[in-house]
């Protein structure tokens, strides 16, 4: 069974750091592009950020540049967020999703866009983030 799963969300005071962690199993995610979202109460999912399926090349939604950091590690098949500097705006339940590889050459910086939620194929179930003092 494809399975992705989050862990590491939590509560955490404001300019406090979290990092986020997606798990694979079932698939290799060296063919799978992943991205993570969020979603906060009453709005959108939001994209943040994704990697390629090499792990050598990212694409950041421009609001959350500079603050947070994807990264991969294939060996591991696991995908990371490090979240720095939060703010009580970034409360929200974070996921990670996969997507194959025809769209990996989006999670550039070269990129004008980043892969649409519709370009991927699998989601976890989120693990929430809550930043509060």
């Amino acid at each position: 069974q494809l399975q992705l799963a989050e862990s590491g969300g939590g509560l955490v005071q404001p300019e406090g750091s979290l990092r986020l962690s997606c798990a694979a199993s079932g698939f290799k995610m060296e063919h799978y592009a992943i991205g993570w979202f969020r979603q906060a109460p009453g709005k959108g999912r939001e994209r943040i950020a994704c990697i390629n399926t090499r792990g050598d090349s990212t694409k950041y939604a421009d609001s959350l540049k500079g603050r947070f950091r994807i990264s991969k590690d294939n060996a591991k098949n696991m995908v990371y967020l490090q979240m720095n500097n939060l703010k009580p705006e970034d409360t929200a339940n974070y996921y990670c999703a996969a997507s194959g590889d025809p769209f990996s050459a989006l999670c550039s910086a070269a990129s004008a866009t980043m892969i649409s939620e519709d370009q991927y194929d699998y989601w976890g179930q989120g693990t929430q983030v809550t930043v509060s003092s």
